[in-house]
């Protein structure tokens, strides 16, 4: 009786050690996943502190005498549009006197230095436009735009601070005529990259991750998928095969920098393709996204029940009829699901565009895979590095603009593994 209560007590014992550390565990595993959302709500937060600014941008809004005397029909596309744009500013800021060189400089800079070019694109293409007065809308430069933000605080001492103590005035006079707006900062979307960060924008980088992209997916999705098939349905067990499956594992995990270097030395050097090209990146990421793609494409079919490849060739269909007309479909969402997150990986890749040259100031969207272009990730780079103040919630906005695409992929992928797969 007594070692029956002992064994008893023991087992008890037991027990509550066990539940003590199943509690520990899950604990630890709470604790993991409290963190990781933390560093992930610290990240975005950052972000969006930091990046919120550049999706609005500082307007002026004035009107524009087109000055007869600066600007001749006879000598367009020439003219004085710096010097129309400042004398009619100029209206707008009592006291100022243009006759003073430092001073009409002062005022032409508080126009960014995109507004005299688009005065210009204006009288180009309606010549009668010279005589009149037109309302214009343009950005301010860079200083004043992060002055209207408070980017540049006023009662900062003067040497300390980009703008003087006289030019602050200025954009206060402007303020109270009222000329002053700061509307959504489209230009970030449709405008090319630009020295100026108050008329740099992400076109020319989203036409060209959208080209490389696309050569990606045309390369690595077919070539993929074929390998796939053709290792878990056909290929025969042996050693060979075996060699080629850890190779596969193991270039799924070869840093993204190896491709880059074999890129250019492979399709730059030996080839002779076009550095900066989307066809070229598009290739370097091919190689980099076909291992992911083998890799969860057999795992789809694997996940294919034997039993349907049994029946369909127990009623006669070849080998090649029972995959492709049997197996095949019903592997698709996996399939899908796989590829688009490996694209996604694609879109956040830097280091390999990098060496290939995609890093280049590209100032107009490419027309074509041959094309000069940036991707996202190297314009993040292009402008993280850049000594302007401005750049800066730039570069963050455009972070947010990748990640907005990143989370759009792995939502498509999620709802079409939800939507078209089959429960067995």
């Amino acid at each position: 009786m007594e070692n029956q209560t002992s064994t008893i007590q023991l087992v008890q014992a037991s027990l509550v050690r066990r539940k003590r550390k199943e509690r520990f565990l899950k604990g630890l595993g709470l604790s993991a996943i409290c963190f990781a959302f933390l560093m992930l709500a610290t990240l975005v937060i950052s972000l969006v502190a930091s990046g919120h600014s550049a999706f609005v941008q500082t307007h002026v809004t004035f009107e524009v005498f087109v000055d007869p005397d600066e600007i001749r029909e006879k000598r367009l596309p020439r003219g004085g549009f710096d010097d129309a744009l400042a004398a009619s500013l100029a209206e707008y800021l009592p006291g100022v006197d243009l006759s003073d060189r430092a001073t009409k400089k002062q005022v032409e800079k508080i126009l960014s230095n995109g507004a005299q070019f688009h005065l210009r694109d204006l009288v180009v293409a309606d010549p009668s436009l010279i005589g009149q007065t037109i309302e214009l809308t343009v950005p301010v430069s860079d200083p004043y735009d992060q002055l209207n933000k408070g980017g540049i605080d006023p009662d900062t001492p003067e040497e300390n601070r980009r703008l003087n103590d006289k030019q602050i005035a200025m954009f206060n006079q402007l303020v109270a005529a009222d000329t002053i707006s700061k509307p959504l900062n489209w230009g970030l979307i449709i405008n090319a990259d630009s020295r100026f960060p108050e008329l740099a924008g992400l076109k020319g980088a989203l036409i060209g991750s959208a080209w490389a992209l696309l050569v990606c997916f045309l390369i690595s999705f077919p070539l993929g998928i074929g390998a796939a098939i053709y290792l878990e349905e056909f290929a025969p067990k042996n050693r060979f095969s075996n060699l080629i499956e850890v190779n596969i594992n193991n270039l799924a995990a070869v840093p993204s920098v190896v491709f880059g270097l074999l890129a250019l030395s492979v399709f730059i050097g030996w080839f002779g393709l076009p550095r900066s090209a989307p066809l070229v990146g598009g290739m370097t990421l091919a190689l980099m996204t076909m291992p992911t793609i083998i890799i969860a494409t057999r795992a789809a079919l694997k996940s294919v029940p034997p039993s349907i490849r049994e029946a369909a060739l127990g009623l006669g269909a070849s080998p090649q009829q029972t995959v492709f007309g049997h197996v095949l479909p019903l592997a698709m969402p996996g399939i899908l699901t796989g590829t688009i997150i490996g694209l996604a990986q694609a879109l956040g890749e830097t280091a390999p565009l990098l060496l290939i040259g995609m890093n280049a100031f590209i100032t107009s969207a490419p027309d074509g895979p041959l094309s000069s272009a940036t991707t996202l990730p190297t314009q993040i780079f292009i402008w993280a590095d850049s000594p302007e103040r401005g750049f800066a919630s730039r570069t963050s906005a455009a972070i947010l603009v990748l990640l907005g695409f990143l989370i759009t992929m792995n939502a498509v992928a999620i709802f079409l593994r939800s939507k078209f797969e089959r429960k067995w």
